[in-house]
């Protein structure tokens, strides 16, 4: 009997095995390639319960079969997160409904909650929510592309972070399919519930008492290796699952939905998220810095943060000077007449004829519920940067429909660079690290010194500034037989470099195949160690979405890329 033949057995869902298929479903947005021997397209969550038991009894009747479930959305992953050569679950094709959408009584600005399925589309999610006035502010620059799900599997964060948070602030709860091929909901539980569950007797007892312990037995451990910038998707977020005896002076609690959360599909297959959802603010207005200097981001970043905006993003000269370049489809992008563009950019124009390309250019945007306030926001912050910082241009975009070419910008200048640049192919492999803000102006300089010894690659810099996460995703041509090696060299110099000053490997895209390998140096042995006890407890066989999070050498993410053969590069 085929696989194909054994799975279609098992569940009501699709399985397919085309070649065609397979090729589509062997790639992600990463850089890397590998062929799964089928996909499948569970119905209901039954049918992923049916899938978890068949590959629990291949392992018992073949324990060193390298049988694996991988859970799948729309493929927007850079990291090669969502690739398997087993079985890819695809919870696009049924899992994508939307359940439910209400108000609540909230925390803060929470305001409402949505039940979802994985697989459900961010936009069509967004334009539901939006009808009652809701909003998940934790949305990413691929809104148009990605699903709920994914955002959940790799903890996504976006232009909002600053102010909102990540997904993991905003998901309630979760039903998901564990080792035991089973559905359980997950969530906060505290006090005498809490009791109760450390009590019970089963599975979900089990799970719940071997956290516990795991989380007090190692809290020093935990502590002294948690993240200290603002933003992090590597590990497993022991730091943030709870504090299962009380010590921290509070009532006890656990919180295993967090721990899914980020954690790519290697501990259970989610199929249905409850989120908290936002009023979103209606009106916006941007406070733009130009610098010719990065060493001016060291008064100037905490002066920025201090007057609370709700996004602070960044793009550099490269980026600037491909907006110039490409100036018809930017305008295409704002569907905006060529003319009418032209001369809402004259003052940037005069600014560049004047004193030249801006090294940095910084958006602080501040979004209210009336045009005035964000406004007034806007203008204060400019008046004191003027006062205090005379030699960083400033400019005032009094409205969303002005503020919306440096976000097009922003947001779009790295697909045009992708498309504009022929023969070249994306290469996020240094795309998602975060650094404490304040180190900038020293750490960027020795970043670009290192990235200077590799001309081959084309590169621009733009991102988080207001929590330091900065995406560079270079272009390199993908005939190059140096590529290989340089990707190999260069990560371990990046990352060394970021870990140097404190931060973290990955904010928003997570591990996959691209980082795991770096996740031991990152975190410490005694950390990695921790998280495979956690892998364990979840997944003894190893059947969930195997070598992301733990269990990736150098050697084997390096065999995976899409690539020629390596030759030395040019150092």
């Amino acid at each position: 009997m085929t696989l194909k033949e054994s799975l279609q057995k098992v569940i009501h869902g699709e399985v397919e095995d085309g070649a065609e298929l397979l090729e589509q479903f062997s790639r992600d947005a990463s850089l890397f390639r590998v062929v799964p021997e089928v996909v499948v397209r569970p119905k209901d969550a039954q049918d992923v319960c049916s899938l978890v038991q068949w590959a629990l009894l291949q392992k018992e009747q073949q324990p060193d079969s390298h049988v694996s479930l991988t859970a799948r959305s729309a493929g927007t992953d850079m990291s090669g997160g969502p690739l398997n050569n087993s079985v890819v679950v695809d919870m696009t094709a049924h899992l994508n409904h939307l359940v439910e959408v209400k108000e609540q009584q909230g925390e803060g600005e929470k305001s409402g909650v949505a039940t979802v399925e994985p697989g459900m589309y961010f936009r069509d999610f967004d334009k539901e929510t939006k009808k009652q006035n809701f909003e998940l502010p934790s949305y990413t620059a691929s809104r148009e592309l990605n699903t709920v799900g994914g955002m959940a599997a790799n903890n996504s964060g976006g232009e909002k972070n600053l102010k909102y948070g990540k997904t993991a602030r905003y998901v309630e709860e979760l039903d998901v399919v564990l080792g035991d091929g089973q559905v359980h909901t997950l969530k906060k539980i505290a006090g005498d519930e809490l009791k109760q569950k450390l009590a019970e007797v089963g599975y979900e007892g089990d799970v719940y008492r071997k956290v516990a312990a795991l989380v007090t037995t190692h809290r020093d451990i935990i502590k002294n290796a948690t993240p200290k910038v603002e933003k992090n998707s590597s590990g497993y977020a022991l730091w943030d699952i709870g504090d299962p005896e009380g010590t921290g002076g509070g009532e006890p609690w656990l919180n295993l939905a967090r721990l899914q959360v980020g954690a790519q599909g290697t501990l259970g297959i989610i199929t249905k998220i409850k989120y908290s959802l936002v009023h979103p603010k209606p009106y916006a207005a941007m406070t733009v810095l130009f610098l010719d200097n990065l060493s001016e981001l060291g008064a100037l970043v905490p002066q920025v943060l201090m007057s609370k905006p709700d996004s602070f993003e960044s793009y550099d000269d490269n980026t600037f000077k491909l907006g110039t370049k490409y100036f018809p489809e930017f305008a295409k992008q704002m569907k905006a007449g060529i003319i009418s563009l032209g001369f809402s950019f004259l003052p940037e124009v005069w600014m560049v004829l004047t004193g030249g390309v801006p090294k940095l250019v910084l958006l602080a945007e501040f979004r209210a519920d009336t045009q005035k306030e964000a406004l007034v926001a806007a203008k204060k912050l400019a008046k004191e940067i003027r006062e205090t910082q005379p030699h960083v241009g400033v400019r005032v975009a009094k409205n969303e429909r002005q503020a919306r070419k440096y976000w097009v910008i922003r947001r779009e200048s790295f697909n045009l660079l992708r498309q504009k640049v022929r023969g070249m192919r994306t290469a996020p492999f240094i795309d998602d690290f975060v650094v404490p803000p304040m180190v900038m102006p020293e750490f960027l300089p020795k970043l670009e010194k290192i990235l200077d010894k590799y001309p081959q690659l084309t590169h621009t810099i733009a991102g988080h500034v207001g929590d330091g996460n900065f995406h560079i995703i270079p272009l390199v041509d993908p005939k190059d037989q140096t590529v290989r090696g340089i990707i190999d060299e260069l990560s371990h110099k990046v990352y060394d470099l970021v870990l140097l000053y404190g931060g973290s490997i990955t904010g928003e895209h997570n591990d996959g195949l691209v980082r795991t390998p770096y996740v031991e140096k990152m975190f410490g042995r005694d950390m990695y160690g921790l998280f495979l006890d956690i892998k364990k407890i979840f997944d003894p066989h190893n059947i969930f979405n195997p070598g992301k999070k733990v269990g990736l050498t150098y050697t084997d993410a390096l065999a995976k890329l899409d690539l020629p053969p390596a030759t030395s590069s040019t150092k």
